[in-house]
């Protein structure tokens, strides 16, 4: 293979080469950012279960691995690998030689305090390497220390090898290898990782461990080292944030609306999951090793309080004692860990792990038993999500014990927190929905309410008015009585008794006018045939009695109408004020009366041949002779009396009466 030729200028042995990482490549990340959000944005926003599904499986094969395959990379997969004491310091041992491990070596010691291990690997300078071009390390996985040397010569160094603080595992690391500290032919990298045990962490991937290696032109690098930053640190960074702002808007909602206390529970599961994997996407939480890996367990029994409350609550199912316990089983998990100590600490959690997922799948089942029950069928939302959940979640659970392919891991570790943003969007859709009902249901029973109170109030007046109406006509009733057995027999004793013609005359006029007073309070109705022959008898016979030659034409067939009482007696009162007029004014020899129907109107003509309205009155119609009190009165029937006189030609009155609105306008 040829050689990278030598540089002309090279540093002194033994002086350590600046270990400043390259750049990371900020556009080929910037585009799989723009890319994520969209596949985000379909799935979540879609309203889609199978959108959402696709656009995780798209986000897992873009953000897995790429292979080496590429002429300019070198993927190493071997190196040798030798124990040291983790307090030891110091480059690696001189001719470092120990057991062959394959890389990715993800088996880390089972027992110890801590784990540090020192491997060696061997590559060569590509040939097409140019001259401008410089060479670099990709480390896609490190936990949780690491130290890289280049020929004996230190290049970089990351994260807390005292673990007194820090992630568990670092994230994808690409590392210059500066060209002064390359050599023709062979090179050796030697790489040392201090990590924990698998007896100290809850899950195996929190435990030392180091991916395979690849080595190559660092243009051709900055991408597989996006996709696996975008992988391991943006992409949960960016669920995680969304995830938190879903729990707890929907936290707040579940809390003030304590009927929906299914929405606190997923608000308080929501934020429960993102603090669960804050240590993964706050890189610089300052936790040390132990109450990281005792809070992250401690978070899993919340977790799993707060799932089974939520399963349980949405399917309107509480139980008392099931909440007491689980509240228990959150104080007795780090409880046992702490009575078991540190060292058991990775079987401790794998027992309450497997707790923890039965309790899950009980409480899931129960959810969708309980929803069968109410709805009459299975929903298939519900059964679409929680499937996608457990399978994510029966992923995460695998990735604790044993190595899962990077692809799946990445679609694992992505699916759970898409899943929880689903559900908590489709909460806040149900309870907009729920929202808009009840609105909907108050505006309509504000609407019926207000019909109710208008029915109530109309029912109120028409009783009101009937009150009204009955007390009226009693008291008419009783007034007429009053006038008729006092007043009347009275009158009709003057009548009979007295000598004087002109006080007899009087009495029987008041008499006359007192019965009609009397039948009008009475309110009883009167046939329109037979109010007209009354008419005729009573104005024909003061006309003969004055001297006046009368005429009366009216129809003689039977007719139907009906006058109120009022409406007779107006109308009785009109006539006789034309009468008097034409007796004691007129000087009239003759006098027709006209009666006749049309067009639903009553209409009466009275004309006689007398000498008219004198001028001294003529342009003041309604100030003499009474006919203001007859106009009046017509008014009051909804109808009208015109009078046309002139001086020597006689006077004509003509008086129409709405038949059809009689009946309303008479009191």
């Amino acid at each position: 293979m040829a050689r990278h030729p030598p540089p002309q200028r090279r540093r002194p042995a033994g002086r350590a080469a600046a270990g400043a990482r390259l750049p990371t490549g900020h556009a080929a990340k910037q585009g799989w950012r723009e890319r994520l959000g969209l596949a985000i944005g379909t799935s979540l926003w879609g309203g889609h279960l199978r959108r959402g599904v696709l656009a995780v499986l798209a986000c897992a094969a873009a953000l897995a691995p790429a292979s080496a395959g590429n002429a300019g990379l070198q993927r190493l997969t071997q190196a040798w690998a030798v124990a040291v004491a983790p307090a030891s310091d110091g480059p690696a041992p001189p001719g470092l030689v120990g057991e062959r491990r394959a890389l990715p070596d993800l088996a880390p010691p089972a027992r110890g305090e801590a784990v540090a291990t020192w491997y060696r690997v061997v590559f060569d300078v590509p040939a097409s390497l140019g001259d401008d071009a410089m060479l670099a390390l990709h480390i896609e996985r490190a936990c949780s220390a690491l130290e890289v040397r280049l020929n004996g010569h230190l290049v970089a160094r990351a994260g807390d090898r005292a673990r007194r603080a820090g992630p568990a595992c670092l994230p994808p690391q690409l590392l210059a290898l500066p060209p002064a500290l390359l050599q023709p032919g062979a090179n050796a990298l030697d790489l040392r990782i201090d990590g924990l045990p698998l007896a100290r962490v809850a899950s195996r991937r929190d435990a030392a461990a180091l991916s395979a290696l690849v080595v190559g032109p660092r243009s051709e690098l900055a991408l597989p080292h996006a996709r696996a930053t975008l992988a391991q640190l943006y992409a949960p960074q960016a669920l995680a944030a969304a995830l938190l702002l879903t729990g707890g808007f929907v936290f707040v909602l579940g809390w003030r609306h304590r009927a929906e206390s299914h929405m606190a529970w997923y608000g308080a599961l929501a934020v429960g999951w993102s603090l669960l994997e804050a240590q993964r996407w706050l890189p610089g939480l300052p936790l040390a090793a132990t109450s990281a890996q005792l809070l992250h367990v401690t978070l899993l029994a919340f977790v799993t309080l707060a799932a089974v409350q939520f399963l349980l609550r949405y399917a309107h199912r509480r139980d008392r004692w099931t909440t007491i316990a689980l509240a228990l089983q959150c104080v007795a998990v780090p409880a046992s860990i702490v009575l078991a100590g540190v060292d058991r600490l990775h079987a401790v959690a794998a027992a309450w792990t497997v707790a923890f997922a039965l309790q899950i799948v009980t409480a899931a089942t129960a959810h969708l038993v309980l929803r069968r029950r109410a709805e009459g069928r299975l929903p298939h939302t519900a059964v679409a999500m929680l499937a996608l959940a457990g399978g994510a979640l029966a992923l995460e659970l695998a990735g604790r014990w044993g190595a899962v392919p990077g692809g799946i891991a990445v679609a694992a570790q992505l699916a759970v927190p898409l899943a929880l943003i689903v559900t908590g969007l489709r909460q806040m859709q149900r309870h907009g929905q729920a929202l808009q009902a009840s609105e909907a249901s108050r505006v309509q029973l504000e609407r019926r309410i207000q019909d109710a109170t208008a029915q109530i109030e109309h029912n109120f007046r028409q009783l009101a008015e009937l009150r009204v109406e009955q007390v009226t006509a009693q008291e008419r009733k009783r007034i007429a009585s009053d006038l008729h057995d006092d007043l009347g027999a009275k009158l009709l004793t003057i009548v009979h008794t007295s000598d004087d013609p002109r006080i007899a005359t009087l009495a029987r006029e008041a008499l006359e006018e007192m019965r009609l007073s009397v039948r009008g309070l009475t309110g009883r109705a009167m046939r329109l045939g037979d109010a007209l022959g009354d008419w005729r008898a009573e104005l024909m016979g003061r006309l003969a009695q004055s001297g006046i030659e009368g005429e009366w034409h009216a129809p003689d067939d039977e007719l139907p109408q009906v006058l109120p009482a009022r409406t007779y007696v107006q109308t009785t009162r009109i006539l006789r004020e034309a009468t008097n007029n034409i007796v004691k004014h007129s000087r009239a020899s003759q006098c027709r009366f006209n009666a006749e129907l049309a067009d639903g109107d009553l209409r009466i003509v009275i004309q006689d041949n007398g000498r008219g309205i004198p001028l001294e009155v003529d342009g003041r119609l309604d100030h003499g002779h009474g006919l203001a009190s007859m106009k009046h009165r017509a008014k009051q029937m909804r109808g009208q009396c015109l009078v046309e006189s002139a001086p020597g030609h006689g006077t004509v009155i003509r008086l129409t009466l709405p038949l059809d609105g009689v009946a309303a306008a008479a009191p």
